[in-house]
């Protein structure tokens, strides 16, 4: 892609992507019990700016997702996690581009606890690293973790993310400050 065009159009991503255990989708309503089965949960946004989700926070986290879905051009793919043996969302997957004329975009996910230890984290968001990179152009993904969350920062850097900085008391998690690791990965390393 040609460096520099900001009014080039922005591609999409196409949905839904499937791993070799995994479906990720798009959120849809009926979604609503299996995604408050793990955001409601303490464990799951112990290092996170949200959370413990109300049933009615939930609610809302995904209308804004179906907000997202419907917007042009997409910027925001929220997807869950669906394993390919079963029907019900485990997780969620997202994938922001925080800044298109720079191509730069911005990766998340969240599992309920059952899964955990089981590699779909790193494998969906390697997906979403793969259609950012592959399908949206993107150069450069990036995500953060709080620095306690030692799990999710083994997970970028299997991912072959490199850690780039550490913000230092840069957001509220859970009512105190916390330091974040800035971790990032080029298109030309992901694609090496």
């Amino acid at each position: 892609m040609a460096i520099g065009r900001r009014n080039s159009k922005l591609p999409i991503i196409s949905l839904p992507i499937e791993t070799p255990r995994l479906v990720l989708r798009d959120f849809i309503s009926a979604d609503l019990d299996a995604v408050h089965a793990y955001s409601s949960r303490p464990e799951v946004s112990r290092f996170l700016i949200w959370g413990p989700n109300t049933l009615a926070q939930t609610r809302e986290a995904i209308r804004d997702f179906q907000d997202d879905q419907k917007r042009k051009p997409r910027r925001v793919y929220e997807l869950g996690i669906v394993p390919k043996h079963g029907k019900k969302i485990i997780g969620g997957v997202g994938l922001k581009v925080t800044d298109w004329y720079n191509r730069t975009g911005d990766i998340g996910y969240v599992l309920h606890p059952d899964s955990w230890g089981h590699g779909f984290a790193e494998e969906a968001a390697r997906a979403m690293l793969a259609a950012g990179f592959h399908e949206l152009g993107l150069h450069r993904i990036t995500a953060i973790c709080d620095q306690r969350n030692k799990a999710s920062a083994r997970v970028m850097e299997r991912l072959g993310m490199r850690r780039e900085g550490v913000f230092r008391q840069s957001k509220v998690i859970q009512g105190e400050w916390g330091d974040e690791y800035l971790y990032a990965l080029l298109a030309s390393d992901f694609n090496a």
